[in-house]
């Protein structure tokens, strides 16, 4: 236990900082389990989207033979100029929130290209989408699990360092204080005690 000065002013120090760790204790258990919740929600989400974004490349499969047949490569059909994200807050945590993207599709000729090019162009186009909103997906998890990580380690502390370290304290105190006092009071009785006694033996 830190070293406490056994006084008074130390006393109410220790109560009034008691008081602020459990008032703010409630708070941070809040932010706990709204920060858990997110964190499931987000998990969901991405999922979901992971899910969305194999089944796209399910239905693109079909079209990657014809491809190799015609000598022009998937990849360079569509390719990702930027990924536009707004941000929001969730518990005191900033996060990216998916926009959509920006993206440049190759100039197809419709005369010299079979017509399920401009179809695999825009399936593509979607799968690039969903692939980059379970990257932002991805990252939102990430900045809220590790705030619930800092959000956790705030609350261990209050629960099992700080209150019960305020209350220790103020134990300690009240006892020494106790003791002062009643170390006071056995001096005064002796001291008047011997000024009787010093008194009747003046008189005699």
């Amino acid at each position: 236990m830190a070293k406490i000065k056994l006084t008074k002013t130390e006393l109410k120090a220790q109560s009034d900082a008691l008081k602020r760790f459990q008032r703010f204790l409630p708070m941070l258990q809040l932010k706990k389990q709204q920060l858990q919740a997110e964190i499931a929600a987000i998990a969901t989400r991405l999922d979901e989207v992971a899910a969305r974004e194999s089944a796209a490349f399910g239905s693109l499969s079909g079209w990657v033979k014809l491809f190799s047949e015609t000598g022009v490569k998937l990849e360079s059909l569509v390719t990702v100029d930027r990924v536009v994200t707004d941000t929001s807050n969730i518990a005191g945590v900033t996060i990216p929130v998916f926009n959509r993207i920006d993206t440049t599709v190759a100039e197809i000729d419709l005369f010299a290209t079979p017509a399920w090019f401009d179809a695999a162009a825009k399936t593509l186009v979607s799968i690039l989408g969903l692939k980059a909103e379970r990257v932002v997906f991805a990252k939102q998890h990430e900045l809220v699990t590790a705030e619930l990580r800092t959000t956790s380690q705030r609350v261990n502390l209050f629960e099992k360092v700080k209150i019960p370290e305020c209350r220790e304290h103020i134990r300690v105190i009240k006892i020494a204080i106790g003791d002062a006092q009643t170390a006071s009071v056995t001096r005064g009785k002796i001291a008047k005690s011997r000024h009787r006694q010093a008194a009747a033996e003046d008189a005699a």
